[in-house]
């Protein structure tokens, strides 16, 4: 992996996501729709935030967005530091990032980056060699890929004009300029509809410097790309990881336990420090088991009054958010319960879809068995209930490069 110069001075991302994404299908805007279990905005944040890990101080990262989308912004970036107060984009492509750019103006950037929100597979080698480029060139840097599919103009007259390819090439972001020069390009072009910042940068006079792209730093667009950027993903999660969890938990006076997350009608209660969820107790400890990633307790202390009678859902959507916070993904959850009563069978459907539920995946990839001990042991004297759970975990063979 290409690293990022050290005389790139200081650093803003401007990430470009006030568009409707009408292309796209109905529903939410593109950018924040979820994406094997991540907003497409988050995914590629963080691909910047991974690329700058190491710059003191870090890349300022700039979203810009529509005035519409403040609430679903602020629910899929909750948790991320290191980003800037959204702006808010204009009616255009172009006076978004002018918008951006003005926000800048009180703590200018040395160079600023300009990304298309929706092209979460850019690479941080693209980014580094990008802003190497920038560091040592006064142009404008943009990624691009030489045209090789053959080009064809389509009249009224029904006619096919072949259009040469030589010369020709698909533009890509991020596109790097020296923050006063893209800010003075902006100011000067008005509020013409030009639909990159190189051609702003050009339209002023300014020069630009292709890198090559890179084929998989494709814009989500169209339906079909949805189902593109989930094979990539799939494709990309070839470590293949088994975890093993196991709990127990012992009956108290009560009237209900609460099993799988479905609370059962029962002559006793299962006692512990949260609700005693044995079920996703054990299938949290698995999943963190598969990623290495400590135990439930040392997340969830039961020493902490904070987690006292806490619903369990809470610590298997913490352990599933972590595997995706590794760009991974859950690829089946298994639980086995052990008791003698009371009777699990009749609620194991619903148990599988609420764990599918917590966990954001297909109920197929979820599985709820039970089993006695033939009235041997604790169980089998119904003193308690134990559970045992492993979990299928797909994570990348690498942080993508």
């Amino acid at each position: 992996m290409a690293e990022t110069p050290q005389n790139a001075g200081k650093i803003a991302v401007i990430v470009v996501a006030a568009g409707r994404g009408s292309r796209a299908g109905g529903g939410a805007p593109k950018q924040y729709r979820d994406l094997m279990g991540k907003p497409i905005i988050v995914r590629t944040i963080e691909v910047f935030q991974a690329a700058f890990e190491k710059n003191v101080p870090k890349a300022l990262i700039v979203p810009v967005i529509h005035s519409d989308d403040q609430d679903i912004y602020r629910r899929c970036v909750a948790g991320f530091s290191g980003i800037a107060t959204p702006v808010i984009g204009g009616a255009t492509r172009q006076q978004s990032v002018k918008n951006a750019l003005e926000s800048l103006t009180a703590d200018r950037p040395d160079i600023v980056l300009i990304h298309d929100a929706a092209r979460p597979f850019v690479t941080t080698d693209l980014i580094a060699r990008c802003v190497s480029v920038a560091a040592s060139d006064r142009a404008g840097v943009i990624p691009a890929l030489a045209v090789v599919d053959t080009l064809v103009r389509h009249s009224d007259s029904a006619k096919l004009e072949t259009v040469s390819r030589e010369d020709l090439y698909a533009v890509q972001t991020p596109q790097v300029f020296r923050y006063e020069a893209i800010l003075a390009a902006h100011r000067a072009t008005g509020h013409n509809n030009y639909t990159d910042d190189a051609s702003v940068f050009v339209a002023d006079g300014g020069e630009v410097t292709f890198v090559e792209g890179a084929e998989q730093n494709f814009k989500i667009t169209a339906v079909e790309d949805f189902q593109r950027a989930e094979r990539m993903i799939t494709n990309n999660c070839t470590d293949v990881r088994v975890g093993s969890g196991y709990d127990v938990h012992r009956f108290e006076p009560g009237q209900s336990v609460r099993l799988g997350g479905v609370d059962i009608p029962f002559g006793k209660t299962l006692k512990g420090h949260s609700d005693a969820d044995v079920a996703l107790h054990a299938l949290t400890d698995a999943i963190l088991a598969a990623i290495a990633d400590g135990d439930i307790g040392s997340h969830f202390p039961p020493s902490d009054e904070k987690w006292r009678g806490a619903s369990s859902d809470k610590f298997l959507s913490f352990a599933c958010e972590r595997v995706r916070g590794r760009s991974g993904l859950i690829g089946h959850l298994a639980i086995t319960i052990i008791c003698e009563a009371p009777k699990i069978g009749p609620h194991a459907a619903t148990m599988r879809a609420r764990i599918a539920n917590i966990a954001g995946i297909d109920v197929s990839r979820v599985s709820v068995q039970a089993t006695t001990t033939e009235k041997l042991g604790f169980t089998g004297r119904g003193e308690g209930i134990a559970a045992q759970a492993t979990a299928t975990i797909k994570l990348p063979e690498e942080i993508q490069d």
